[in-house]
């Protein structure tokens, strides 16, 4: 059975990418725009933020703005732990990169 999560609206958009901005501020991670972050920059982030990433990222579209009006909250799920995986590999790669490979393989 896959889960899937609807965005309804414009609120909800703002929800899913304002959230992680917000962490980002009040965090010692790095500041940097999504389409920036490498692989080493994401496994800094505290382990209970990197799905919160991961979420927003699988969401992401060019310019910022969320790409799906759909998110498959299993798949992501299952990708996670192969995409830190990934990015202990190769620290230096684009995070962003990254997951979509990964997330088109599922």
């Amino acid at each position: 059975m896959r889960v899937r999560v609807r965005l309804i609206g414009t609120a909800a958009a703002v929800a899913l990418i304002a959230t992680p901005t917000l962490a980002l501020a009040q965090g010692s991670a790095p500041k940097k725009p999504l389409g920036k972050l490498t692989c080493e920059e994401f496994l800094a982030y505290d382990d209970t933020f990197k799905p919160k990433v991961v979420y927003w990222a699988a969401a992401y579209g060019k310019g910022g703005k969320p790409e799906a009006a759909m998110l498959d909250v299993e798949g992501t799920e299952k990708v996670i732990p192969v995409i830190i995986e990934k990015c202990k590999a190769t620290p230096k790669a684009p995070f962003l990169k990254t997951l979509k490979t990964e997330s088109s393989k599922k």
